[in-house]
C-alpha cells in the first residue's frame, strides 16, 4: 500500500509535473539551439571558403574541399557533444563526474582500441600531408574511384558505377593519385602496307596541329612518335598527347576518332582482314 501511495503522489504532485514540463521544454530548447547553430557555423564556414574560391590568391582547391568537409564535420562534433553534457546537467547528472570517469575509461580503453587511433593518426596524416583530398581519383588498394568525404576515421570512395566503399585509414598504405600530375592521352593508328609511311604521318600532324588548337583539355600539341610496330598487314603508328588531370580517356577517343575520319577524308583507309582466294578451274 506505501508503494501505491508514493505512486499516486508523485503521479499527482503538481510540481512534479512543472518540473518535468520544464526540463522537456530546456532540452527541447538546447537541441533546437544545437541545430540551428551547426546549420549556421557550417553556413560560415561555406561563405569563408566560398570568399576564398574567388579570390586571386588560391591555394589548391582540392585541399580546400578537403578542409571544408572537415571543418563542418568537426564544428558537428563538438556542438552535438556540447549539447548532449547541457541535457544531462538538466537531469542534474553530475557531467564532472561523468567527464572524469570517462577519462579514466577512455584511457583503459585506447589500449584495446589501437585500431581506432591508428585509423584517427592516419587520417590527421592524409589531411596534413594532402596525399588525397576530396574529388580526387585514386586507387586504392582494389578500390578505385573518385574521393567523396575524407574524415579523421573513414574515407568514402565513390566508384565509376555507384558504389561507395568506405575505409578506415588506418588500412590505407599505398595510395595511387591519377588526379594530382596530367595524364598522358596514347593512341594507335594502323597504317596499311600500301600507302606510304611519310605521307600519312605528314597528313597526321596537320590534324594534331588542328585538334590541339580546339581542345582544351589538351596542354600541349600532341606529339607523333611515328611507326613502333608492324603486323603481316599494317604499320602501327603511335600518337601521344598531355592532357589535364584524368582527361585522358576523353582525349584519346576524340584523336582517334577525329583521326579515323580526318584520314578518310584523305583517301587513306584504316586496314582491315582480306582473303584472298584463287581459282583451280584451269588446272
Amino acid at each position: 500500500m506505501k508503494f501505491f501511495e508514493k505512486a499516486e503522489a508523485f503521479l499527482f504532485n503538481q510540481e512534479t509535473w512543472e518540473a518535468l514540463a520544464t526540463t522537456a521544454v530546456r532540452n527541447i530548447f538546447i537541441i533546437v539551439l544545437a541545430t540551428v547553430v551547426v546549420k549556421v557555423g557550417q553556413f560560415i564556414i561555406r561563405r569563408i571558403f566560398n570568399v576564398k574560391f574567388k579570390g586571386l590568391i588560391r591555394h589548391s582547391e582540392r585541399r580546400e574541399m578537403t578542409l571544408l568537409k572537415l571543418l563542418e564535420n568537426a564544428l558537428a562534433y563538438v556542438i552535438y557533444f556540447s549539447a548532449i553534457l547541457a541535457i544531462l546537467t538538466e537531469f542534474s547528472i553530475d557531467v564532472k563526474g561523468l567527464l572524469a570517469g570517462a577519462g579514466v575509461l577512455g584511457l583503459a580503453v585506447g589500449f584495446g582500441a589501437q585500431s581506432l587511433v591508428k585509423d584517427v593518426i592516419s587520417g590527421f596524416f592524409i589531411i596534413f600531408e594532402d596525399q588525397f583530398s576530396v574529388g580526387d581519383y585514386v586507387k586504392i588498394g582494389v578500390t578505385e574511384g573518385v574521393v567523396e568525404e575524407i574524415g579523421l576515421r573513414t574515407t568514402k570512395i565513390k566508384s565509376f558505377t555507384g558504389e561507395l566503399s568506405i575505409l578506415p585509414n588506418g588500412t590505407i598504405s599505398q595510395v595511387v593519385n591519377y588526379s594530382v600530375e596530367n595524364s598522358l592521352a596514347i593512341v594507335d593508328v594502323s597504317i596499311p602496307f600500301e600507302v606510304g609511311v611519310e605521307e600519312v604521318e605528314r597528313e597526321i600532324e596537320k590534324y594534331l596541329a588542328n585538334v590541339f588548337k580546339k581542345n582544351d583539355d589538351i596542354i600541349n600539341k600532341p606529339k607523333l612518335l611515328g611507326a613502333y610496330n608492324f603486323t603481316e598487314s599494317e604499320v602501327i603508328v603511335r600518337v601521344i598527347a598531355e592532357t589535364k588531370p584524368m582527361r585522358h580517356y576523353d582525349c584519346t577517343r576524340t584523336i582517334g576518332v577525329g583521326l579515323k575520319k580526318y584520314l578518310g577524308q584523305q583517301g587513306i583507309e584504316i586496314p582491315y582482314p582480306t582473303l584472298v582466294t584463287k581459282s583451280f578451274d584451269n588446272l
